[in-house]
């Protein structure tokens, strides 16, 4: 997708306050069947429950490489609704603090924008499930929001 697409599909998201329009933009978040939900400025990201997110069975427990993309998922998404991103902003590193398992339910995240910058901007996301001052992950990244000059 060029930037002109994606800026023209963050800017119609943002004029109809409907972020799943950013959702339906990637294809694995649709995979995952991601939801969104806007309060204010502040994205919820919603993991809806399903049996193929199962990582191991005998707990059971949701794969972490579901959490994580997850959780990248949703630090994209916050920069690309709360800046001004002219294209999908893009990862430059991330790490993931596993914190407990994930139960068979649904799973919410939040990011917040720690340092925004002119090309970098730094994230902290967290992942929780029946009490978010309980997250069950959380991710620190650093992203591009926009190319060198």
């Amino acid at each position: 997708m060029s930037g002109d697409d994606f800026a023209a599909k963050i800017a119609a998201a943002k004029a109809a306050a409907d972020p799943a329009r950013l959702i339906a933009s990637l294809p694995y978040a649709v995979f995952l069947g991601l939801k969104a939900e806007s309060h204010g400025d502040e994205l919820t990201l919603i993991l809806p429950f399903q049996p193929a997110l199962i990582g191991n069975a005998q707990l059971p427990a949701l794969h972490g490489g579901v959490i994580g993309a997850f959780l990248e998922i949703a630090a994209i998404l916050t920069l690309a609704w709360e800046t001004d991103a002219a294209a999908l902003p893009k990862t430059i590193d991330i790490a993931f603090d596993f914190l407990r398992s994930g139960r068979p339910v649904d799973t919410f995240a939040r990011a917040a924008v720690a340092k925004p910058g002119r090309r970098v901007a730094n994230l902290r996301v967290e992942a929780w499930q029946d009490e978010r001052r309980r997250p069950i992950a959380a991710a620190h990244g650093h992203f591009l929001i926009r190319g060198g000059d």
